[in-house]
């Protein structure tokens, strides 16, 4: 099986090939703690848990990295507007993220660097890049050269005027070039700060990805991704101090981006009232519906996200889950071993075919409803049925899909929903039992009428009763 990515660097796609086949390495830029994640950051770590995924099935070993930017001036900001220190902040934050990610249903990264534990390793890039003539200190700052790479912008294919244009960074007077930016920084009274040869100080955003992934993947390692809106500056910039420092050629071989999200058409902002942070949609939507309309878009293509898109994809997904409740006695699905990545035997290969061709998630995604059709179908035997279930879940496990239990599926609720909590309904079971027992019948449709009026359905069967919210 061929895995074909789209390289941003080259800007074409291509057949994948890493530098060690029995090792591949994967870095994604992370999260700024400062704030709630929204849903434009869920769809770039959900496009890049897939890749991981798909990764670790091909390959017998991936390192997947995933840093946490914990200084940062939004940060800092935060912490001056609110009182709360900056170790809280980041704290709460990245406690936040997590749960937010793993409700999505996002594995977590092999590797999840901080910036702040690194700073020594972004001293000594920085020493290395002064020493070797791309870079200089000036007036307590250590500042990239951009003239003194000759190829700077080969990853944004951006003219020097564009370059300097695009940059956004502060045109001082202790600058030689208008295009330089900052990699360390004088911390300002009150503001963390670490002692460096040129005073105490922070370093700039960009140097702390280059030191990180040089510490844990290598000087040249298989693949970078990010937000297309990362490109420039902070791509190039990464690609910049880290080959200068290096003296490689690359920084990694594969540039991945995933694209723009907009809201029902419109750029989100906060000011037009449809910012969606993760949390508040996950009150409202179960972590797989929402994932599965991130994923239903090609990663590199842009995403129109709606609420309309999650209610359609929870629809979905409850035929799929209900392929397994209805056959609860055909497929064991707690104890139905995921795919082992050595015996391809079970997973699909259209299915593959459609991920290994650059994440091809709409594909993917006709797939698994093909296979499910099949299997709603499948009538020749109990066997025959089984298989066409097990090759069901195993296509949708990789993309992480069908992760719980059909029961608790279809158990879910909103957030602050009102009517009855699970326990709750259970008693009313048991009730209802107890009044069958009794041959009190009148007693046992008034529980199960006032069950359904509150949205609980019941369903008797050979091992007893069952419940789903309707």
């Amino acid at each position: 099986m061929t895995l074909s990515l789209y390289n941003t660097l080259l800007r074409t796609k291509e057949a994948f090939a890493p530098i060690d086949r029995t090792h591949v390495k994967l870095y994604v830029c992370g999260p700024t703690v400062y704030d709630y994640a929204h849903i434009g950051n869920a769809r770039t770590f959900s496009a890049f848990d897939l890749l991981a995924r798909l990764l670790k099935h091909l390959y017998p070993k991936v390192t997947y990295a995933r840093n946490i930017t914990d200084v940062d001036d939004k940060i800092i900001e935060r912490s001056n507007q609110s009182g709360e220190p900056i170790d809280s902040v980041t704290a709460r934050t990245t406690a936040q993220f997590h749960a937010d990610m793993d409700d999505l249903g996002l594995l977590r990264p092999d590797i999840e660097p901080r910036a702040t534990r690194h700073i020594g390793d972004m001293i000594a890039m920085i020493e290395a890049l002064i020493a070797k003539g791309f870079a200089y200190a000036a007036e307590g700052h250590a500042l990239f050269n951009v003239p003194s790479m000759s190829d700077y912008g080969k990853l944004s294919r951006r003219s020097q005027d564009e370059l300097i244009a695009g940059a956004r960074v502060e045109v001082a007077p202790y600058k030689k070039s208008p295009a330089d930016f900052v990699l360390w920084k004088p911390a300002k009274e009150g503001e963390p700060g670490w002692d460096s040869p040129w005073g105490k100080g922070r370093p700039g955003w960009h140097i702390e990805c280059s030191a990180m992934t040089a510490a844990h993947l290598g000087q040249v390692f298989d693949i970078h991704g990010g937000g297309l809106d990362l490109i420039f500056p902070h791509h190039e910039n990464e690609i910049a101090q880290s080959r200068c420092a290096h003296g490689t050629q690359v920084m990694a071989n594969v540039w991945m981006h995933s694209g723009f999200l907009t809201i029902a058409g419109d750029k989100m902002s906060k000011s037009l009232g449809n910012f969606y942070t993760v949390r508040e949609l996950l009150d409202e939507f179960p972590g797989e519906a929402l994932r599965l309309a991130i994923l239903s878009a090609h990663y590199r293509q842009p995403l129109d996200f709606t609420k309309d898109k999650v209610e359609l994809s929870k629809k979905k997904l409850d035929r799929w889950y209900r392929l397994f409740k209805e056959n609860s006695g055909v497929f064991n699905f707690a104890n139905s071993a995921v795919l082992d990545k050595h015996d391809g035997k079970d997973l699909d290969p259209d299915f593959l075919n459609a991920l290994c061709d650059d994440l091809n998630t709409p594909e993917a995604i006709k797939e698994i409803d093909r296979l499910v059709n099949e299997a709603y179908a499948e009538n020749s035997s109990t066997t025959a049925l089984a298989l066409a279930m097990r090759k069901v879940k195993v296509a949708a496990n990789l993309m992480g899909f069908l992760t719980q239990e059909p029961e608790a599926w279809f158990k879910w609720q909103p957030a602050g929903a009102s009517g009855l909590d699970d326990a709750a309904v259970e008693q009313a079971i048991a009730d209802r039992l107890a009044a069958r027992k009794a041959k009190n019948f009148a007693e046992a449709d008034r529980i199960r009428n006032d069950l359904a009026a509150q949205g609980i359905i019941l369903e008797d069967g050979p091992k007893g009763t069952t419940w789903k919210r309707g």
